[in-house]
């Protein structure tokens, strides 16, 4: 019987637990992280050759909660999981992005990471979990890798920063921030935050890293008691020869593409370039492919280089240079709200959809259902970056994109009982160079405010690049697709003019510290002013009306006691008013009713009978109401829409004398009636002919 090796630590107000021997023991590596009643199982494997084609490493990362993990069965037809949730999207690039970089350069092989959630407390969010099992797994097997890796969630209670809250203490939480790092700095961040000042994250971040050197400690403990020698490994490395021939060959063609301003001349200027040098090196035996990599590789380093010797960009900006904004609102005639924001080559169509309370989304989770009433979707064509591929749906990057958009505008989202509607954004990239999620925040902005959603403040937001050769270091404000793919950081930082609202960072090194990332908050702070500036000449406050094309709804409040009674035997009641009337109807069980129709008629008339429904029945009132029977002595009349009956005596049909009562009212007739008495035992009397006088 193989041996099982535990490892535990304090961390927080749990116990943090690492084990591994038990189970999975075919995988390259597993461990089993366990944090209060929350437990994730990771696996690591690998391929035996690399795979020869690819030109980055090819890793996957599969994150699933297992329903049964808190003790449930999975609804739907099937009745268990299928296709992943978008929470275990965005958990899986949360795995993958920290732990991407730490792999040796050149390692081509298959690495895929599968992570399962095994049980959930419903206190405790497994994703911190899942990134320390992904680097123990990673750490203990015989896969090569740079780490270990740590990780921790860090929130703002009551002026206190507490480690791994809970569910329930984020939502009184001012932050939530995920920080991942190795011992040498940051990797990753990932979080929202009420509008926080820049002095307050970087503590935060000061915090969690202090806080997640713990969770490398237990990982070096557990690697000191069992790992496996690494695999000899066929790494993919250039030329040298090839290299040194390349870099002098392109010296100058490289320095007129740098002067070239738009995206598309300097991929085409490269791709003759690359013409050129292939047809100059493949006669001496080196590979097409080969000379691309290496040109890559080349033009990385000088672009590099042009930036921290010369201080400048290849567009031409300075290192703090924005580029050029242009904002439009109400660009689209038959939408609730829409706008067209242009960053550079960067550029996002939003448009803003009011609805119900019926469209809201139901989001089944571990820790519990919840509905949800502000959406945000990402939309990234083939077009935007003028390419020819087929158009699917949304990837793991439109969705990591949309919800980071999304939690950059919920601090300043109106809450429901001041706006009682349904809000989607759909944000379609119609070109793309550069932050587009970025763009998809300051675009998103506009058009809910065009639509006249009373958001609290105008957000933002920018992407900030850095460039580090040892003692060297350069940021860069708004990078482009460029500066993106050939610096070592990707800084997404959005807020309003009150503060920072969410962040994303990725670095492609083995981390930085916290002064590089305050410098860089600055820097994001100052751009923010510039943009907010040129939004607001646009549009600088929500529009007082919504769109004539948008739902109206009413709220109105009800004795919670009367819900019955207007609901009505099997839902009679509230279904004759919702036909009659063309209106949809939401009651909550405090007595808030919410009446939305697009006819602001069949809301008066919706109001009238509700009030019809659930007021008292009143003497000397009028009421419509409707025959239900007739009888030697009268008729029977149903007080509209109450359901409660009253009779008309025939003395009180007419003014003169009837002999036949179905010459005056029959079955199914309308009519107004006056309410003259209602006696001991609730017994309603009507009169149609006092109702006709009072008219006349």
């Amino acid at each position: 019987m193989e041996e099982i090796f535990t490892e535990k630590i304090k961390l927080g107000n749990q116990e943090l637990i690492l084990e591994t021997g038990r189970i999975a023991k075919q995988a390259n590596g597993s461990v089993i992280v366990q944090y209060g009643g929350t437990v994730v199982l990771v696996t690591v494997c690998v391929s035996k050759e690399p795979k020869e084609e690819a030109d980055f490493l090819p890793l996957t990362v599969e994150y699933q909660e297992k329903t049964y993990a808190a003790g449930k069965i999975p609804g739907g037809f099937f009745k268990r999981e299928g296709r992943p949730s978008e929470s275990e999207i965005l958990t899986s690039r949360l795995i993958d992005r920290p732990l991407r970089p730490l792999f040796p350069k050149g390692f081509l092989n298959e690495v895929q990471i599968v992570g399962l959630v095994l049980s959930s407390d419903g206190e405790n969010d497994p994703d911190i979990l899942g990134i320390i099992g992904g680097s123990s797994a990673l750490c203990i097997s015989d896969i090569p890798f740079l780490g270990p890796l740590g990780a921790v969630r860090v929130g703002y209670i009551d002026k206190q920063f507490i480690l791994n809250p809970t569910y329930q203490e984020l939502e009184g939480s001012d932050l939530d921030i995920v920080i991942a790092g190795t011992k040498n700095g940051i990797i990753m961040l990932e979080g929202k935050t009420n509008q926080a000042s820049e002095e307050l994250i970087k503590d935060a971040i000061d915090f969690g890293f202090s806080s997640l050197i713990k969770t490398i400690e237990i990982q070096e403990e557990l690697v000191q008691r069992v790992s496996k020698p690494k695999m000899k490994v066929k790494y993919k490395i250039l030329d040298e020869n090839l290299i040194s021939l390349v870099r002098e060959s392109s010296k100058v063609g490289l320095e007129e593409i740098f002067k070239l301003a738009k995206k598309d001349q300097r991929e085409e200027a490269l791709d003759c370039l690359c013409k050129e040098l292939e047809e100059k090196f493949t006669p001496l035996g080196f590979l097409s492919e080969d000379i691309r990599r290496v040109l890559i590789e080349v033009e990385r380093e000088r672009l590099r280089r042009y930036i921290l010797d010369e201080g400048k960009r290849i567009d031409g900006r300075s290192t703090d240079e924005i580029r050029p904004i242009n904002c439009q609102v109400g660009v689209l005639p038959r939408t609730h709200g829409s706008s067209l924001f242009t960053r550079g080559q960067t550029q996002s169509l939003c448009v803003t959809t009011l609805g119900t309370r019926t469209d809201e989304q139901l989001i089944e989770a571990l820790e519990g259902e919840r509905f949800k009433s502000f959406m945000l979707h990402y939309s990234f064509p083939p077009f935007s970056v003028g390419e020819v591929s087929p158009v699917r749906g949304p990837g793991r990057r439109e969705i990591g994109h949309g919800i980071l958009a999304e939690k950059s505008l919920l601090s300043v989202m109106p809450k429901k009982e001041e706006f009682p509607y349904t809000i989607r954004v759909v944000s379609e990239i119609l070109e793309s160079n550069g932050s587009s999620s970025m763009a998809t925040v300051c675009a998103a902005s506009l058009a809910l405010m065009d639509a006249g959603v009373p958001i609290k403040d105008a957000v933002c937001g920018i992407a900030l690049g850095l460039i580090k050769e040892d003692n060297q270091i350069c940021l860069l404000t708004d990078i482009t697709g460029l500066e993106d793919h050939f610096g070592d950081m990707d800084f997404k930082v959005a807020g309003t003019r009150g503060g920072i609202v969410s962040l994303q960072l990725d670095i492609k090194t083995e981390g930085i510290n916290s002064e590089i990332l305050y410098s860089a908050l600055k820097k994001a702070k100052s751009a923010r002013e510039i943009i907010l500036e040129k939004m607001e000449e646009t549009i600088s406050k929500p529009r007082q009306q919504i769109s004539c094309f948008a739902p109206r709804i009413e709220r109105m409040k009800i004795d919670p006691l009367k819900i019955g009674e207007l609901i009505g035997p099997g839902g009679k009641t509230i279904r004759k008013i919702i036909k009659s009337c063309n209106v949809t109807m939401d009651i909550e069980d405090d007595g808030n009713l919410l009446i939305a129709s697009m006819n602001e008629e069949g809301i008066r008339k919706a109001i009238e009978m509700v009030l019809a429904v659930v007021e008292e029945i009143m003497v000397g009132r009028n009421y419509q109401t409707k025959v239900t029977r007739v009888v030697p002595y009268g008729a029977f009349a149903e007080i509209l829409p109450s359901g409660k009956e009253g009779l008309i005596h025939i003395s009180e049909l007419a003014d003169y004398f009837i002999k036949n009562i179905e010459d005056v009212v029959k079955v199914g007739d309308e009519i107004k009636v006056k309410v003259i008495g209602i006696d001991e035992f609730g017994r309603i009397s009507l009169s149609k002919k006092k109702a006709e006088q009072a008219s006349n």
